[in-house]
């Protein structure tokens, strides 16, 4: 057990516990060589004993002390102590004291954080993931408890290569208490018990944004198992459902990092870092569909308008929105301020060209009625020449052509190849991604987004297409009582599990009573949630051997291989040897508990008596 002063390393003085958790206590110590304060985290006696989780925790020690980043909280220093109880070499890592508080302490203070805080949190844990990432490491335990919060405001990562060399061991969820504490941030590949790559580092830090926007985890439940099954099952409810303040934006942001397939989230811790910082600016986010993007009208730039009267102005049509819409009354007056200028254009043009037929039917008209009479001399007629004043011609108002609308089709049903024609025929986009399905809808599509509506021509639609039904890899469920098992087989989509009574003649005699011996089909093989799930259940039950006609060191021999014990009973009887088994309290061939003793009735020599001597004769 260790002990204030205890000194670790030739080097390392223990001053106080500062911390304890489900797999480690944490101390604050004095490094006495560079006379500064450091922290030591301490493995738990009972993990350290595993040889396999020993070497596992000493290579993820030495990964996490190479990483260097503002926000990890770094790692001086490894080694091992000998646990003077237990005689167990016990692992222990040395790691920068931080001044501060956990964002599990901010949470549980009741003080709300506002968005753009909890935005800004969380993309100090991403940088510090993507820099792990980048050097090979995955964190595997992302919650509030390991984020620090210092004075200054800057976030710091703890527990790197810990929570990975634990999540590596063959412990399973119910058995291990380090996971089942950071179940509301267990990603569904790892409640699943899959293979986890730096995409689980994603789901579990859309967990903790989602806990620091809305003050309350994703899913909620009365075990770790009930809350594992949800994150496997359950699709979470949006975040301004449960804080208006929360922006479209975050909604998006959070949602994507929560998808159930690590397919379809952000790539890396990177991409969603990124996507967070536009978030805060006010950019456009990448985790948006397009068609959901507020759109902003740019206003006419009014230089263009004084130096060019004639001519409207020209609006891009691929303005980025990058703010909120501009006041429908704006575009209305642009359009009537310039309707004046064409009116007049065009009246004055009437009326020249009136002046000018006027002009002709006059001309012709003295031509043909000339003054005085027959014998009058012609007069000529005087010409006079009418040029029309020079008018510019209107330049038509240029307007924005508008974009065609298209209804988006109903396609859940479709197959894949039949969905893209349609919506190639409609001039829509597409995109897709795989989902499981039931049985039978293999390649067709299972939902859309957007569903239905009116949208702008070239919209992406996001099929969704089945892959058939989900499969799952069977857990390791031997050990467990029959209660735990099914739970945990349900946490995971099974739905037919059925438990039998093992046969007391094939049952090992070390199995508990109740607990699962056996599973079909075998643990870690892929299943669909439909299959047929066999466990078969230790009775405690052995089938009673033959003990009579042998002696009794013997049967208690042949009683002990079947996992019984025997209760001897002496009894006289002279005509077996003695100890020999005479009879047995349970029938050879029966089944029987094996806790419960088996009494033997055991031959002993009758007492011998000594020889009647003859009495003298009378004669004699």
């Amino acid at each position: 057990m260790t002990e204030r002063g205890a000194l670790l390393g030739g080097r390392y003085q223990l001053d106080e516990i500062i911390g304890r958790g489900g797999m480690a206590e944490v101390w604050r110590a004095r490094d006495i060589r560079l006379e500064r304060d450091v922290a030591v985290k301490r493995l738990r006696v009972d993990l350290a004993s595993d040889p396999t989780f020993q070497a596992r925790f000493r290579r993820e020690a030495q990964s996490a002390a190479g990483l260097n980043h503002p926000n990890i909280v770094a790692v001086y220093d490894t080694g091992e102590e000998r646990d003077s109880v237990s005689d167990v070499s016990v692992p222990y890592i040395v790691m920068e004291l931080v001044e501060g508080v956990t964002l599990r302490e901010v949470l549980r203070d009741g003080r709300k954080i506002v968005p753009e805080r909890a935005l800004e949190f969380t993309a100090g844990v991403l940088d510090a993931l993507a820099y792990a990432h980048r050097a090979g490491i995955v964190h595997r335990d992302i919650k509030p408890a390991n984020v620090m919060l210092t004075p200054n405001g800057t976030v710091k990562v703890m527990d790197f290569g810990i929570a990975r060399a634990v999540a590596d061991t063959s412990a399973t969820m119910t058995q291990t208490a380090a996971v089942i504490g950071t179940a509301q941030y267990l990603s569904p590949e790892q409640a699943r018990g899959e293979k986890v790559d730096n995409r689980s580092d994603i789901y579990s830090v859309g967990c903790l944004l989602y806990e620091l926007l809305t003050s309350q985890p994703l899913f909620k439940g009365d075990s770790p198992v009930s809350v594992a099954y949800q994150h496997v099952r359950e699709m979470p409810v949006p975040p301004s459902q449960l804080d208006p303040e929360i922006t479209p934006a975050m909604d998006a942001i959070v949602l994507k990092s929560l998808e159930k397939d690590p397919r379809d989230r952000y790539s890396d811790a990177g991409e969603m870092r990124d996507d967070i910082n536009r978030c805060i600016a006010g950019e456009p986010v990448l985790a948006m569909n397009p068609a959901d993007q507020p759109t902003r009208v740019i206003p006419s730039d009014p230089m263009t308008t004084t130096a060019r009267r004639g001519v409207a102005p020209t609006v891009a049509a691929t303005t980025p929105p990058v703010g909120p819409p501009s006041p429908p009354e704006e575009i209305v007056a642009e359009d009537l301020e310039e309707e004046p200028k064409s009116r007049k254009g065009l009246i004055a043009l009437l009326i020249i060209a009136g002046l000018v037929l006027v002009g002709i039917i006059v001309g012709i008209f003295l031509l043909l009625n000339g003054g005085g009479g027959p014998t009058a001399s012609p007069t000529p007629t005087p010409t006079v020449s009418v040029t029309p004043t020079p008018t510019p011609t209107p330049t038509p108002t240029p307007t924005a052509t508008p974009t065609p609308m298209v209804q988006v089709p109903d396609l859940k049903g479709m197959k894949l190849e039949d969905a893209v024609a349609e919506l190639t025929r409609l001039k829509l986009g597409y995109g897709t991604k795989e989902a499981p399905g039931d049985a039978g809808t293999e390649d067709q599509v299972i939902d859309q987004n957007p569903s239905t509506g009116s949208v702008p021509e070239g919209t992406k639609v996001v099929l969704t297409v089945s892959t058939g039904p989900a499969q799952s890899t069977i857990p390791q469920v031997v050990g467990m009582t029959t209660e735990q098992a099914k739970t945990t087989l349900d946490a995971l989509g099974f739905t037919k599990v059925k438990a039998v009574d093992e046969d007391p003649k094939d049952e090992p005699i070390e199995a508990v009573p109740g607990s699962v011996i056996r599973v079909n089909p075998d643990v870690g093989r892929s299943a669909e949630a439909d299959t047929e799930i066999t466990l078969t259940i230790a009775t405690g039950n052995s089938i009673v051997p033959e003990f009579t006609g042998i002696s009794f060191d013997a049967a208690e021999e042949r009683a002990r291989g079947k996992g019984f014990t025997l209760t001897k009973e002496e009894v006289e009887d002279g005509t077996v040897p003695a100890g020999q088994v005479l009879e047995q309290s349970v029938k050879a061939g029966q089944a029987a508990p094996r806790s419960e003793a088996i009494t033997v009735k055991v031959a002993k020599a009758p007492p011998t008596t000594a020889p009647v001597s003859p009495s003298p004769s009378p004669e004699g």
